[in-house]
């Protein structure tokens, strides 16, 4: 009997210290982040520290939160609990706006609002101003919904200053906004400004008014990937005056689709100045827009000007319209080709009156009506002499850099290597398994967090999962991963159980130039390979991990030129064989040269890593 209780206390004493062992930092022995820390030291060669930077991004949830979100993940009940498990697990997730009934019969200021239902706001009003000024600034994640705004009012103004101004998710929808109304105004000044994902939609948008006129001025200008969706826009409208103003200036990547916008509409008047100026690969989308509408006025000034790139089509565009009165000028002069098509356009069309004054190449016109079209120096090639410069702009500088700047001493620009990805943390295994990751299965997904059909949620959702079953690049090894697990799984499949990550320190130094103090070559320098990890927009944490051959990996100490200070210590990777990039890839237009001829080295940004082969 003496022997058994020496044995029970005996396990209690290596129990208690296990505990203290892993609970130093840890805590609980039993969470997200103790349980892998005992993963990494079974599967790698050499244990974690308790600092170790992957660790901050294990999963935060307690052990009996864990164990109970991986109880209604199995019993497909997730949903249930969503705001809990979102805000536990620190989840990327959209608020669930519940209906309002809101009335306001006096004139409002809101100032510094987050997340909220405007409905039935400002309906029959009279007269009055509304101001939304500085709403949702520098806010993570900004979702707001405006329905029946400002419907059958009369003399209403509504104006939006620095909405949503320097935010990172932004998800605004504006249902009927303005439907019936009489005279007044809406203005969007500084709408969305520099925004990293913005995404609005403006559906059924002053439908049927009469004289209500909208100004969209610097609106989502200096954004990154962005999706706007005008759609019956003005529709059966009178008189409606619409002016976009700077409208997408300097953004990368965004995409505007105008579909039935002004259709049927009584002289409308739509101007589009330095609409997408300045941009890259800007997509835009006019289907229907001012069909069957009666003297129309539309003017398209610099439109996609100095863009690079790009994408516009013109679908039906003021078919079986009545004098309809359209103006080109200065649009898609883009530096690289650009796409323009124009299908339908001004079809059976009585009246018209388009003109086309220094326009671009690359465009296509089918069943394009040829009565009342003139055309006028109508350019056969894009604005190329300084094209290389105009287009390097969308190449930030020190984005990449050759090898040889890898020296001791040297000062060179750093680009913003700063994460624009909001907050995230992997999920644990055991709830990461029971979670469906399939564009088959979006349904199931968007049912799980909230994501209503054609909703923001469920496009970033989707995108993600339709990258991760992308097939791999010749040579590629390829895994998207959502648990710190996976990703210890993914690298030592493909370099061994010796293995070591890195990522670079911290983000001083970022868009300012740096000087370079002393030098490591991981492996010694020698030309090796790496398993490269990078954020996806997603719910929870994901990885798409992939193997890069041919590389050397650096580790250099960053200085300030001026102080000589330290503070930074960046990771750079350098890949060795371009052959297979593409000759129009960022690299070749910040450095010139072309695929297989230089190598091309770039720094990890924040929150990405490279895992290579440990040095002994």
């Amino acid at each position: 009997m003496l022997n058994l209780w020496n044995l029970l206390f005996l396990s209690f004493v290596h129990f208690s210290s296990f505990s203290v062992t892993l609970g130093g930092v840890l805590g609980n022995p039993f969470t997200p982040k103790s349980s892998f820390i005992r993963y990494w030291n079974k599967e790698v060669h050499r244990e974690i520290p308790n600092t170790h930077f992957l660790l901050s991004k294990v999963s935060p949830l307690t052990a009996v939160d864990s164990a109970s979100f991986s109880k209604l993940a199995a019993h497909n009940n997730l949903a249930s609990r969503l705001p809990s498990f979102c805000s536990s697990a620190k989840l990327f997730c959209f608020p669930d706006l519940s209906p309002s009934l809101e009335k306001h019969s006096k004139d409002v200021n809101f100032a510094f609002y987050l997340d909220r239902n405007f409905t039935n706001y400002g309906s029959d009003r009279l007269a009055g101003l509304d101001s939304f000024k500085n709403y949702s600034e520098n806010d993570n994640v900004v979702v707001d919904s405006f329905r029946r705004y400002s419907r059958d009012s009369a003399g209403h103004k509504d104006q939006f200053s620095n909405y949503a101004s320097a935010s990172n998710v932004v998800d605004q929808s504006f249902n009927t906004y303005g439907g019936a109304a009489t005279g007044g105004s809406g203005n969007f000044n500084n709408y969305n400004h520099e925004v990293n994902v913005p995404n609005l939609r403006f559906t059924s948008y002053s439908d049927d008014s009469n004289g209500h006129g909208q100004t969209f001025t610097h609106y989502t200008e200096e954004t990154n990937a962005g999706q706007q969706s005008f759609s019956n826009y003005g529709k059966n409208g009178n008189g409606l005056p619409n002016d976009f103003t700077s409208y997408g200036k300097d953004s990368n990547v965004m995409g505007s689709d105008f579909s039935g916008y002004g259709k049927t509409a009584n002289g409308a008047k739509d101007t589009f100045t330095s609409y997408a100026f300045d941009s890259n690969n800007p997509v835009n989308g006019f289907k229907s827009y001012g069909d069957g509408g009666n003297a129309a006025v539309d003017s398209f000034s610099s439109y996609r000007d100095q863009s690079n790139v790009g994408d516009s089509s013109f679908q039906s565009y003021a078919k079986s319209s009545n004098g309809a009165k359209v103006n080109f000028d200065n649009y898609g002069q883009s530096f690289n080709e650009g796409t323009e098509k124009f299908t339908g356009y001004g079809q059976g069309a009585d009246g018209q009156s388009i003109g086309f004054k220094i326009y671009g190449r690359n465009t296509t016109f089918k069943d394009y009506t040829k009565k009342g079209v003139t055309f006028s120096r109508y350019s056969n090639e894009s604005s190329t002499a300084s094209g290389k410069v105009v287009v390097s702009k969308w190449v930030e500088p020190g984005k990449f850099f050759r090898e040889k700047m890898l020296k001791r001493g040297m000062v060179i620009p750093m680009p913003d290597i700063k994460d624009k990805m909001p907050a995230r943390s992997f999920l644990p295994r055991t709830i990461l398994s029971k979670i469906p990751f399939s564009s088959s299965e979006i349904d199931q997904l968007k049912r799980i967090f909230h994501a209503g059909d054609n909703s923001t949620l469920g496009t970033i959702m989707l995108d993600a999962l339709k990258e991760c079953e992308r097939p791999p690049s010749p040579g590629e090894t390829k895994r998207c991963v959502g648990s710190a697990e996976d990703m210890v799984d993914f690298a030592t499949s493909v370099l061994g159980r010796n293995v070591e990550v890195r990522t670079t320190q911290n983000v001083n130094g970022s868009k300012k130039n740096i000087m370079i103090g002393s030098v490591g070559k991981i492996n010694g320098g020698k030309v090796t390979k790496s398993v490269s990890c990078h954020q996806s927009l997603y719910p929870y944490l994901l990885y798409y991990c992939h193997s890069v051959p041919k590389v050397r990996v650096y580790e250099a100490d960053i200085l300030d030129p001026n102080s000589m200070e330290n503070i930074n210590h960046g990771v750079a990777i350098c890949h060795l064989d371009t052959s297979s990039w593409s000759s129009g890839h960022g690299a070749f237009l910040a450095l010139g040269s072309g695929p297989g001829r230089i190598e091309v080295c770039h720094w990890i940004f924040e929150n990405d890593m490279t895992w290579t082969i440990a040095d002994s």
